[in-house]
């Protein structure tokens, strides 16, 4: 009965009113932060804004045919790069690091090498969809 009062009222609400009720509030967030979370998220806003920067690049040689520009490209893989290795120092890992660990995760993803079949099976993650459903 609860349930259905509460799902009532829910409905009643605008969807602005409903996302307002699901979503953490700057000044919560602000309490939370350090100067460590203040660098992680600047470099992470550095590495998505980046690599905008390089899709769009991208997409201009591939959608709009205009010659590949390589200048921009080596730009903004460098800044990238930058504000990834900005994010490791803080975190106190390394570029080895990252490489062992994706190779780690790729090499369980495409045992036999790349297959689209691998690709959407991502024997990687089947621990975590085992978990995810037995949470379901």
């Amino acid at each position: 009965m609860l349930d259905a009062m509460t799902t009532l009222i829910e409905q009643q609400k605008t969807y602005e009113e409903w996302v307002d009720t699901k979503t953490k509030h700057g000044e919560d967030i602000q309490k939370s932060m350090t100067p460590e979370k203040c660098d992680l998220l600047h470099f992470a806003v550095g590495v998505a804004g980046e690599a905008g920067e390089l899709l769009d690049a991208v997409k201009k040689h591939v959608i709009y045919s205009k010659p590949l520009d390589e200048d921009n490209v080596i730009e903004e893989l460098g800044d990238i790069l930058f504000y990834m290795t900005a994010m490791l120092n803080t975190i106190g890992l390394t570029h080895d690091d990252i490489r062992w660990s994706n190779r780690a995760k790729l090499d369980k993803r495409y045992r036999a090498g790349y297959s689209d079949a691998a690709a959407a099976e991502r024997a990687d993650k089947q621990n975590t969809k085992e978990k995810s459903n037995e949470i379901l």
